[in-house]
């Protein structure tokens, strides 16, 4: 065998597969080994850039902090520094829709409580960017911008586009075919060639200063000027606006803030009767939520008696205040939905005896029969006189209904009328709660109209519903909690038999259901404070309820609000020996041991 050349020796007989092998082996471990792997040869001092690990952009902020500019850095300077007249800061005055601030005084507080209450009454300090819109997170081609924009645009329509017409199309095809008849005429047999359609062709129009010698600079001008006519002032702002998923920050420019309103409903209280009148009865109103299981609103009190029922509590209730003589709501619903209900709970006066047998008068009397009782409702009068001598200042419930606020909202806004009538009977539910509508002013399409869905829960633009509650469910002792409560709101959107069991007390309660107005009268806040646009202290006041979301509103706080709900959900006295009725329980501030140290809160 022939010995090596000396050139020879020095060639690596490896091949190009193990190398490629090679090297793939070595990148195919962790991040943290490829750090420490160099390059051989004269590049060994440099440390190669790991191909598994991706590249932080340069962060522009901080390059334009870490590296200040120099001097004279050249004409486009003003390209990459913030112009001087871009920011302005405007103040402008923060608006009080009450008469009277809810905010306390600043007397004899400590600083940093007046520095968080000096937050609710502080102008606004709002900053105004002059060159926003410039910058690539400015997007204002919103939807609704970009269906203005179009108005009074051309339609522009193509040869493509437009449909031939079927009689001119073949008119046309006929006389194509009549023409082509008269090849046999012409010297040669073609059709293209034919004498006889040269001379009746037409010449195409002239092209008018087609040859006329024009300036260059003349040509730009009427191109110039016939680009400019009828063109729109937006052009580039009719491209469609980019998907909103797109991942690219968006710089919008905030609202001022403001209080937060859902959509409002207004309910007035206007009448309350049962079949018999021995006593005083107390109403609330509450909306509650069955799918979240939860009460989106504070209870709104009413109180519809007579004068004389009123004067049987006279010892016990002091003269009522103008702002508890309210008969007429406004609930707030941000999130309306078909699982909302409006809970009406009547309450009486305390009196000995199970709840069931202090019902038991109401259901059996009718007022019919009220001259052949005569005797029995004197004596159930003359007791209910003692009751509210002795216990005027305390409550026990009553009864109770409900009524299913999408069904009302929905048949309301079908009818052509500027208002509805709507009678709800809740002692002769067939199968699920459906409310019986009066089939002379509602008909039958209204009696099966239903809604699905958000978003047809509209409480801006139903009309008016005035609403008769015919029946209420008598209160049941244990079942007093609002979890029972939960249960048959959620039986009253199905068939079931749960509230057939349910005895009936007949009365009738007359409300109307309207969209709140935008500026109501003679309205109060949730704390009592009255709203601007109040004229005269002495007329009945509407009570704007203060809302519990079912789901988290995210918005600034605002308003200052200084309330604490508090509703006792349960006393058990089941392993106490003996007997342990009329039980009272009393909620009250303190600020001290003593009993002076009392707080005047109501």
């Amino acid at each position: 065998m022939a010995e090596r050349r000396a050139f020879a020796q020095k060639i690596s007989r490896t091949v190009a597969a193990e190398v490629r092998k090679q090297i793939s082996g070595q990148y195919s471990g962790s991040p943290q080994l490829l750090k420490n792997l160099n390059i051989v040869g004269n590049i060994s001092h440099h440390t190669t850039v790991p191909l598994t690990e991706a590249v932080d952009p340069v962060d522009l902020e901080d390059y334009l902090i870490t590296h200040p500019l120099a001097v004279d850095s050249g004409p486009l300077r003003d390209l990459i520094e913030f112009p001087p007249d871009d920011i302005e800061v405007v103040y402008s005055p923060r608006d009080c829709r009450t008469l009277v601030s809810a905010v306390p005084e600043e007397s004899e507080m400590d600083p940093h409580v007046r520095d968080c209450i000096r937050s609710y009454t502080e102008d606004w300090a709002i900053v105004i960017r002059k060159y926003h819109k410039l910058g690539t997170g400015f997007n204002p081609n919103t939807l609704d911008k970009q269906k203005e924009r179009q108005k009074g645009l051309p339609k522009q329509v193509f040869e493509s586009d437009e449909a031939p017409d079927g009689s001119n199309y073949q008119d046309e095809q006929d006389d194509l075919k009549r023409r082509s008849m008269s090849i046999d005429d012409t010297p040669r047999g073609s059709w293209a060639c034919s004498i006889f359609d040269l001379k009746n062709s037409l010449p195409d129009a002239l092209l008018p200063n087609l040859l006329d010698r024009t300036p260059n600079e003349e040509i730009d001008r009427q191109n110039d000027d016939q680009r400019k006519s009828n063109r729109h002032k937006e052009l580039f702002a009719l491209h469609p606006s980019p998907d909103e998923e797109e991942p690219i920050e968006r710089l919008s420019v905030p609202d001022v803030p403001k209080e937060h309103f859902g959509q409002r409903l207004l309910v007035k209280c206007l009448s309350l009767k049962f079949e018999i009148e021995i006593e005083p009865i107390f109403a609330s109103l509450a909306l509650y939520d069955v799918k979240e299981k939860k009460k989106i609103s504070e209870n709104f009190y009413f109180d519809l008696n007579s004068e004389q029922m009123k004067g049987l509590l006279r010892p016990h209730v002091p003269p009522a205040a103008i702002t508890t003589l309210a008969r007429s709501a406004i609930f707030s619903i941000t999130y309306p939905s078909q699982d909302v209900f409006l809970v009406i709970k009547l309450e009486k006066v305390l009196q000995q005896g199970d709840i069931g047998e202090c019902a038991e008068p109401y259901m059996i009397f009718k007022e019919a029969d009220a001259t052949k009782n005569k005797e029995k409702l004197e004596k159930l009068k003359s007791q209910a006189e003692q009751f509210c001598q002795r216990l005027g200042k305390y409550r026990m419930p009553f009864a109770w209904t409900a009524i299913h606020l999408m069904n009302i909202v929905s048949s309301a806004g079908s009818l052509e009328r500027d208002s509805t009538e709507v009678e709800i009977n809740t002692g002769e539910r067939k199968g699920s709660w459906s409310e019986r509508r009066n089939s002379s002013i509602v008909g039958r399409r209204s009696l099966e109209r239903t809604t699905s869905g958000d978003d047809a829960c509209n409480l801006t633009s139903f009309r008016p519903a005035t609403l008769t509650v015919t029946n209420f469910f008598k209160q049941e002792g244990d079942r007093l909690s609002d979890e029972d409560l939960y249960k048959f709101l959620a039986d009253m959107r199905r068939p079931s038999s749960v509230l057939r069991r349910l005895r009936p007390i007949t009365a009738q309660l007359k409300i109307d259901i309207s969209p709140a107005p935008e500026n109501p009268h003679y309205c109060l806040t949730p704390e009592l404070l009255q709203v601007k646009l109040y004229p005269d202290s002495r007329v009945r006041p509407t009570r704007e309820i203060l809302e519990f979301p079912a789901r988290d509103v995210y918005v600034p706080n605002t308003t200052y609000r200084n309330l604490l709900y508090i509703y006792p959900q349960s006393l058990n006295f089941a392993n106490r020996q003996g007997s342990a009725r009329n039980i009272t329980v009393k909620v009250q501030f303190m600020y001290g041991e003593d009993p002076s140290n009392a707080m005047p809160v109501s």
